[in-house]
């Protein structure tokens, strides 16, 4: 019943063997359900445009050991086949611990792990590490092979196959140095799938990669997708429990979401809950400096690049000046990591140069240290998603850092592993802004209190005065929070 394509860290061609079998198998007409260990956005973008199907992310810190369940069976038996792919090294979890680690993951679901080994400087010592990640537990781990990456001529391929042989453990195939395999990336993972312009060209190599390269005929087998569970409900269904509007209430009132190069990181349950809960996502382009749609109830600003499009953003006024519009109207607002950015006065790009942002809240961003790991956060006030004392898990993944010009009102105090606590974020009525990264389905409340403040908003209607404003003359609307 499926397998975790696992590694011994980063780097090592995890994402390129999920890839070479989701093209493989899109190639044979099956339909491949991939998922995704761990807050990961970029790597699920491909493997849901390789492989005609949403990817999945299994995370039990984020989301709890019971969604983790119910999403893998939900959509892994609707496919033909299905595969996880795992996050950094097996074990890597929260902090130094193996909690919500691929290996953990592999472990619930009761899934054999395919290992895939980066062996380009390696020949004997192979059978050393691969027994290591074979034995080392706990958790537990049942491995089924090993595939390699970058195996450089015959006579490597023959010295790592008997390594493997003397300790028992099957070789699944390899993965050739191979222009295709070569993925460009930047600092915050691979490039997304809508700037890789030959990703067509690619999957039909991949496939071919596949077929020449990997052995199908165990690989297959691991693939089989998990049985569907009696009973089993639509787990989007299952999270908000009560909280579902009922079927006769007035139609869905529109939510624009920014989605374009610039705003990209959100998981497919953020839509699949707000459209459960009532609300209507509408896609929406700062990029392409558009106006908020004319009566949208709320706006969704996720994470992504802005900083990559800082001169673009800074240029769109029109969509600019309708955010100003809506806080200043009371719209519920939510924003986090990259669109949080967007908020601020000025955001500095890769270069150094400073760009005019939307002005709301009072703080300039610029690159600077690695801000990485779970988090969790106590909510300090009662404010647009959270009640005072409630607590949530996300997680931080970000290098540019915010210079505070004003302090006031915190979101919520946060901690983590190798974190020290601290104030983080921005909270009034409306608006919601942190650097924290939420997957609703760990949080199903969210959703249900932003879709009850829609349907107090009024409706923001748009005219041609209001879409094109000039930058507000003071410097911020709101007051801050806690920087980082």
């Amino acid at each position: 019943m499926a397998c975790v394509i696992a590694a011994p860290c980063s780097g090592s061609g995890k994402t390129l063997l999920s890839l070479c079998l989701a093209a493989w198998a899109r190639q044979r007409g099956l339909g491949l359900q991939a998922f995704k260990v761990g807050p990961d956005y970029l790597d699920p973008q491909l493997l849901s445009r390789v492989s005609g199907r949403a990817c999945r992310n299994l995370d039990p810190l984020l989301c709890g050991p019971e969604w983790v369940q119910r999403c893998f069976h939900w959509h892994g038996s609707r496919a033909n086949l299905a595969l996880v792919e795992g996050v950094m090294g097996l074990f890597d979890g929260r902090g130094p611990s193996s909690e919500g680690s691929s290996a953990a993951v592999a472990d619930q679901l009761g899934l054999p792990v395919v290992l895939v080994v980066e062996a380009s400087r390696q020949a004997g010592s192979l059978a050393a590490l691969v027994r290591g990640f074979r034995d080392h537990g706990p958790p537990a781990v049942r491995l089924a092979g090993v595939v390699l990456n970058r195996v450089g001529s015959p006579r490597h391929h023959a010295l790592l196959a008997e390594a493997l042989e003397s300790i028992a453990v099957p070789l699944l195939g390899v993965l050739p140095h191979h222009p295709s395999l070569e993925l460009p990336a930047r600092h915050l993972g691979l490039l997304p799938p809508g700037e890789l312009h030959d990703l067509e060209q690619r999957q039909g190599q991949w496939a071919q990669l596949a077929v020449q390269h990997l052995d199908l005929k165990q690989l297959e087998p691991l693939l089989a997708p998990p049985a569907p569970h009696p009973g089993a409900e639509d787990p989007i269904r299952w999270c908000l429990r009560e909280q579902l509007p009922p079927a006769h209430e007035q139609a869905p009132l529109p939510v624009a979401i920014a989605s374009d190069a610039a705003f990209h990181f959100r998981y497919p349950e953020a839509g699949e809950l707000l459209t459960a809960v009532g609300l209507e996502p509408v896609v929406w382009s700062p990029l392409a400096d558009e106006p908020l749609p004319d009566g949208c109830r709320a706006v969704l600003l996720p994470g992504g690049y802005p900083e990559l499009h800082a001169a673009q953003l800074a240029a769109s006024q029109r969509s600019l000046g309708a955010l100003r519009q809506a806080v200043a109207r009371g719209l519920p607002l939510v924003a986090e990591c990259g669109g949080l950015l967007l908020l601020g006065q000025q955001l500095h790009d890769p270069q150094g140069v400073s760009h005019t942002m939307a002005g709301v809240l009072p703080f300039q961003a610029a690159r600077g240290g690695l801000s990485l790991g779970y988090r969790q956060a106590t909510a300090a006030s009662d404010g647009l998603l959270l009640r005072r004392g409630e607590r949530v898990l996300g997680h931080e993944f970000h290098r540019w850092q915010l210079q505070c010009v004003a302090g006031a009102e915190r979101l919520w105090q946060v901690e983590g592993w190798g974190c020290e606590p601290r104030p983080e974020g921005w909270t009034t009525p409306n608006v919601h802004a942190s650097w924290l990264h939420l997957h609703w389905a760990g949080c199903p409340v969210i959703p249900s209190r932003l879709a009850a403040a829609a349907k107090r908003a009024a409706p923001l209607q748009m005219n041609g005065a209001s879409c094109n404003p000039v930058p507000p003359a003071r410097p911020a609307t709101l007051s801050a929070g806690g920087c980082s």
